[in-house]
């Protein structure tokens, strides 16, 4: 359902459960970094009205998964740690080129958004079938579900400002390019990395 060409190693799990607070932590940022994604994509286009008004809600409830996140942390007797670099994010971010239409810019930020979001269920259903913390594998079960959502969502809203034809061949050439960069990450105990 979520197109990704490389799964993710089912391993994985093993490295985050050495360090359940490291993952954690990278976890809170991310939906943090979903809270802002949603805010900058309401600053850069008021005049989409619709988009407004499903960012306004994306980054409520990113802010709610923040917030779930961190009083995970809380009550395992841990603060909040720094905020990470994100590997994937930012070797991502280099597929599209620079400059073009502004519209071309929102179809290109709509795209990279949902194959993140699609990534994240992706690791989310991993951690909820494989995690031996019982609690933490049916906080990711639910979660997973919320990121599918977002996925879609995003990807629908690409296609709706953007052709159609071109968004999913772009779309296809994007979840290619991810795929090389997942071949040197599933290392570390982050939500993409």
């Amino acid at each position: 359902m979520l197109g990704l060409k490389l799964p993710t190693d089912p391993r994985w799990v093993n490295i985050v459960e050495k360090n359940i607070e490291e993952i954690l932590t990278d976890h809170a940022y991310c939906e943090q970094k979903a809270a802002s994604t949603a805010i900058s994509l309401i600053i850069g286009f008021p005049e989409k009205s619709e988009l407004v008004q499903e960012m306004t809600a994306l980054a409520r409830e990113e802010m709610a998964h923040f917030k779930m996140v961190h009083d995970r942390i809380i009550a395992r007797g841990w603060t909040l740690g720094r905020e990470r670099k994100d590997a994937y994010v930012l070797q991502l971010m280099k597929f599209f080129p620079k400059g073009g239409s502004r519209n071309t810019h929102l179809v290109h930020k709509l795209l990279y958004a949902a194959l993140i979001e699609a990534r994240s269920c992706e690791r989310f259903r991993l951690l909820s079938e494989n995690i031996q913390d019982q609690e933490l594998a049916t906080f990711y079960r639910d979660l997973m579900v919320s990121e599918a959502n977002h996925y879609t969502m995003f990807l629908a809203f690409a296609r709706k400002y953007g052709n159609r034809e071109e968004v999913d061949k772009k779309w296809q050439e994007l979840l290619v390019y991810e795929a090389t960069i997942m071949k040197d990450l599933g290392k570390k105990e982050t939500i993409h990395g």
